[in-house]
């Protein structure tokens, strides 16, 4: 089967091959799933579990990609809850050989149906901005009907679900940005938007729920702007400034089936759109990765037409 490898971690997006790798079999509790689309996040190849597995020994050559759409060919021993030709998507575990490739082996556990009215690229656009937007905002955020959001990066992949999902939880929705993604943050759902090259970020006081996606001094200063009792939640590592009087949360997404299936539930009924920008075939997909231009939205993979 075609597959992108990475081996080298100094070489980023670079140094992705494309190559032919043996058909995975399906372990205990394993489904084999037959990829019709697959994400990927370019972080991906700073973390260390792309490079070594949970005992710290290196895995390379490593197949990239964590998201995925398709469908079920094989079972594996004991495995329940999937058939053979249902149609799936979910997220891939960390620390195993991912999504850019024509077939995985993945624990039945990290997927959920595919409704038959989804696109498989849509499929695969959803677990990792979907999941994290959701557990970020309800599990971690504890968000509430009539509080305030501060959503960074609003018209990016996450930030745009964060946008939706918080504003039919009956949240206000303050994004930020750069100039340029003002009106897609607006379109997305949100209230207000904080220009953060030319406004001032710390105009905006007292919000809820501060949604982090961009680290640094962004996410230090918006430690300032959280009210008593709210929440700073981040998903690029420990939060380096905690509000005040409230909580700051650093969380890795996980697989979830019930969440999954409410978000794609939402998707077909009309609540949720998703983020799309480029698509790819995975012959495209390393020039895809490593493309001058700036990325609008979530990049795509089609790994079958």
């Amino acid at each position: 089967m075609k597959a992108i490898v990475v081996t080298d971690q100094a070489a980023g997006t670079a140094g992705m091959k494309l190559v032919q790798r043996p058909e995975p079999q399906a372990a205990i509790n394993d489904v084999v799933v037959e990829i019709h689309a697959s994400g990927f996040v370019p972080t991906e190849l700073t973390w260390p579990s792309t490079w070594t597995d949970r005992v710290d020994r290196d895995r390379t050559p490593s197949i990239p990609g964590h998201e995925l759409a398709g469908v079920v060919t094989a079972l594996g021993y004991g495995t329940t809850g999937l058939s053979v030709g249902q149609r799936v998507f979910g997220l891939a575990d960390w620390y195993r050989d991912g999504t850019l490739t024509e077939y995985i082996a993945i624990e039945a556990r990290n997927l959920a149906p595919l409704p038959g009215d989804v696109d498989f690229t849509v499929g695969a656009s959803l677990p990792i901005s979907g999941l994290t937007a959701w557990q970020g905002l309800f599990q971690h955020g504890r968000l509430q009907a009539g509080q305030s959001v501060l959503a960074h990066g609003a018209a990016g992949a996450v930030g745009s679900m964060v946008t939706q999902l918080a504003r039919e939880a009956g949240a206000y929705i303050i994004g930020t940005g750069r100039p340029a993604d003002r009106q897609k943050a607006l379109d997305f759902g949100a209230n207000e938007f904080v220009d953060l090259e030319n406004d001032t970020l710390e105009d905006v006081r007292g919000v809820d729920l501060v949604f982090d996606v961009i680290g640094g001094d962004i996410q230090k200063r918006s430690a300032g702007l959280i009210r008593a009792g709210g929440t700073l939640v981040t998903v690029v590592g420990p939060a380096e400034t905690r509000p005040v009087d409230g909580l700051a949360v650093d969380f890795v997404v996980e697989s979830d089936r019930a969440q999954l299936s409410e978000i794609v539930q939402r998707v077909r009924d009309g609540r949720l759109r998703t983020n799309i920008g480029k698509v790819a075939t995975l012959d495209e997909a390393i020039a895809a990765f490593n493309s001058t231009e700036r990325r609008a939205g979530k990049t795509v993979i089609r790994v079958r037409p």
